[in-house]
């Protein structure tokens, strides 16, 4: 099992303790949200920022709010010191309730965070296809939450690329435009200029999308936030991804188009890895 521990009702114990009962609200109908963050290299990049998004997300799915921000990141960087400053691990706070019909109840809301040892992917890159699954639209599922309940279409999308060879899928949004990778925000590269899909309410605005967007434009790189069609992925020069799992990593090869990392893929993961050693 994957070494790691969790804390909740303000102890820590083996993260692979139970957590839940069979009648749990959070298993049973979903009223469940988590983030992440990574500890990487003795660094915790916008660990901060990721505290703060799990109280909207717990805010927008009506469950309650644990405990500040704040507390959540005391919480986890006392979780990271537990692991030599070296390790690289994954932070994952998480909130729920109990009880509740069919809507959660507030006054059960329960809060835990686990850290545990997940090696970084590294910079070899992935393979991606394009996916028969798409994003929903806000108004179908509470996409502006990271929501547990909103990542069973994606395994569903990665569960179909793998079957025909690739890593990863892209997802589109419901307008037929892409959204996002079924794991992490996307980016492509065409004549100089960096693209990424404009957030439209079908996907999270990344936290890491976030830093890079802001990081290229302050070395000079253009970025655009607009639309991107799926015809956009078989020209584009570049393709790579931002997300918490790998940070920054490149895509090797998109449907049949084999493609290398690009410069621009290459100062995207240079400057943030740069800020992560500044500034986390």
């Amino acid at each position: 099992m994957t070494t790691g521990y969790t804390y909740v009702d303000g102890d820590w114990r083996d993260m692979n303790d139970p957590l839940f009962s069979s009648n749990c609200h959070g298993v049973w109908l979903s009223s469940f949200i988590f983030d992440g963050a990574r500890a990487f290299e003795g660094v915790a990049p916008d660990l901060d920022r990721h505290c703060e998004r799990t109280i909207r997300s717990a805010e927008t799915m009506g469950l309650g709010v644990p405990m500040d921000a704040g507390r959540i990141e005391e919480i986890a960087r006392e979780g990271i010191t537990k692991f030599g400053r070296e390790a690289e691990l994954y932070i994952r706070p998480m909130v729920w309730t109990d009880s509740g019909f069919v809507a959660p109840d507030p006054e059960t809301v329960r809060f835990a965070l686990t850290v545990y040892e997940m090696p970084m992917p590294g910079d070899k890159g992935f393979k991606a296809c394009l996916s028969t699954r798409r994003r929903p639209a806000p108004d179908m599922a509470p996409t502006d939450a990271k929501a547990s309940c909103l990542y069973p279409n994606a395994g569903r999308a990665i569960a179909e690329a793998r079957a025909r060879g690739f890593d990863n899928a892209v997802m589109l949004d419901p307008m037929g435009n892409v959204a996002e990778f079924a794991t992490a925000n996307l980016f492509i590269v065409k004549d100089g200029v960096a693209v990424t899909p404009a957030p439209n309410g079908c996907f999270l605005n990344g936290i890491t999308r976030q830093r890079v967007i802001k990081l290229l434009r302050e070395k000079g790189q253009e970025v655009v936030e607009g639309r991107v069609t799926p015809q956009d992925l078989m020209e584009a020069d570049e393709i790579f991804n931002t997300g918490n799992y790998g940070k920054v990593m490149p895509v090797i090869k998109y449907e049949d188009r084999e493609l290398q990392p690009g410069p621009v893929y290459r100062m995207a993961r240079e400057l943030y890895w740069e800020f992560s050693h500044k500034h986390g």
